[in-house]
């Protein structure tokens, strides 16, 4: 007989390094509303590795705001941080078959060794400072530890070609790693595994076949997919990357336009359906806000016609949420 099909499983996936707010709230809302109306099984996991951005308390409160919402999970929450053995594991593969290696330039040094960096990147091009000769590294036991705070971190020799994977929303999508970020970080200098490495292990042992969050980690998935491949993990989960909401001036929203934290209109006594009625509307469910509850989120939306536009928060819609 037959094995029968597995459920599919996504993740909701906050990082406590600071508060939610409706860029964030659209996202969970939208993943949730497709796992539902599509059977998926819904794992919390918390992505509490980033070091000293991590906000004490930022966990339960953004736990509590997904609730406040109507979100709610069948499994979790499970936190990176309780166990950093499955990382390991990986990174001593990696290892082992010589493609990573320890580097310890600074970010002055990486901005230094570019003839031509481009102003304001988040992220500089790592230029092969450290890149062992012929492209691949020599691991033995005189190795720098792989999650160690010794001032070093571990990076991917990446190859000088494109990795291509499908979106649900962006269709065939490819990215030249090398050309974009170079050899990136998998470990980083404070002993943790990069984010990277992290979400792609967890992922896989996790069972996570579908990955539903914003387009500004669109690129990163290529650098995702490389490493479940490096790794043998198995079949990529099904991305679906959805449009960010931007603030009045098109830029991504941020505290410079306002508190949009969802704590705050919370905080003021805002039902969580208003909320939620503005989401609906950007989501394309609505032509107006107008007040909702989850469920009904959930029954408007259609897995076949989500939104792809950004949205734009304007001064109107905050005006609406904060109608008593």
């Amino acid at each position: 007989m037959p094995e029968p099909e597995r459920q599919p499983v996504t993740r909701l996936a906050p990082s406590p390094t600071g508060a939610l707010h409706l860029g964030n709230a659209l996202t969970f809302m939208t993943n949730w509303a497709l796992a539902r109306r599509l059977g998926w099984r819904i794992l919390l996991r918390i992505e509490d590795l980033d070091g000293p951005r991590i906000k004490q308390g930022s966990d339960g409160q953004a736990i509590a705001l997904l609730r406040w919402l109507g979100i709610d999970w069948d499994e979790g929450p499970v936190y990176q941080s309780a166990d950093l053995a499955p990382y390991r594991a990986a990174l001593q593969s990696l290892a082992e078959r010589g493609v990573i290696y320890p580097c310890t330039a600074t970010r002055r040094e990486i901005a230094a060794a570019l003839s031509a960096p481009n102003a304001g990147e988040h992220e500089l091009r790592y230029p092969g400072l450290h890149r062992p000769a012929g492209g691949r590294y020599r691991f033995d036991a005189d190795a720098p530890p792989l999650l160690g705070d010794d001032g070093t971190c571990w990076r991917l020799i990446v190859p000088d070609e494109p990795v291509a994977f499908e979106d649900a929303l962006h269709g065939q999508y490819s990215v030249n790693i090398q050309q974009q970020v170079g050899d990136f970080v998998v470990a980083t200098k404070a002993g943790l595994p990069a984010y990277q490495l992290a979400v792609v292990v967890d992922d896989a042992r996790q069972g996570v076949t579908q990955v539903v969050r914003g387009d500004d980690l669109l690129d990163s998935a290529a650098r995702q997919v490389l490493l479940y491949r490096l790794l043998g993990l198995g079949e990529l989960p099904s991305y679906t990357h959805l449009p960010l909401v931007y603030g009045p001036d098109g830029l991504r929203l941020a505290k410079r336009h306002g508190d949009t934290r969802l704590a705050t209109y919370r905080d003021a006594g805002m039902p969580a359906e208003r909320v939620v009625g503005l989401l609906a509307y950007y989501a394309g469910l609505t032509d107006t806000p107008r007040p909702m509850p989850a469920d009904a989120f959930a029954e408007r939306l259609d897995p076949g016609r989500l939104y792809r536009e950004p949205v734009r928060l304007t001064d109107e819609d905050d005006r609406w949420l904060r109608q008593s």
